[in-house]
């Protein structure tokens, strides 16, 4: 056996279990996102604000999202020592996946995380009210 393709399994089984760490973290910080979640709104429905599930929401897809982003790294780290052509099809179609359901998480995220705004008749009628006193004023 060469000394290169020693150095090659070396690098390829090192490459294997820190792959097999990341995705240990991304499952993990799943299982505690979905923890922290719950705990939450065991709080909302204990507070009696049950109806509001935004912030428990939020709170699930900041974990997912991170793991996602985790989950993809450790494919990109197992693809770019064994590059076949199957493996790559394969992580363009989950990369593909994964980078949408992160993509419409951020937006979720984002959506739930602006205030709400109120509707233009509630606004036109608070207008004219402000408008009607500094008009009645001499």
């Amino acid at each position: 056996m060469s000394e290169t393709s020693l150095i090659e399994q070396n690098v390829i089984l090192v490459v294997g279990w820190i792959q097999l760490a990341i995705e240990v973290l991304g499952a993990t910080l799943v299982t505690i996102g979905v923890c922290v979640a719950i705990v939450h709104l065991i709080r909302s429905f204990a507070s009696g604000q049950p109806e509001d599930f935004a912030p428990t929401r939020l709170i699930l897809a900041r974990y997912l999202s991170l793991a996602l982003e985790f989950q993809l790294g450790a494919d990109i780290l197992g693809t770019a020592v064994s590059p076949s052509w199957d493996h790559i099809g394969k992580l363009a179609a989950v990369a593909v996946i994964r980078t949408g359901l992160n993509y419409f998480l951020m937006m979720e995220m984002k959506a739930e995380s602006l205030p709400q705004k109120t509707d233009g008749c509630q606004s036109e009628s608070s207008d004219k009210s402000v408008t009607e006193k500094f008009s009645d004023s001499p």
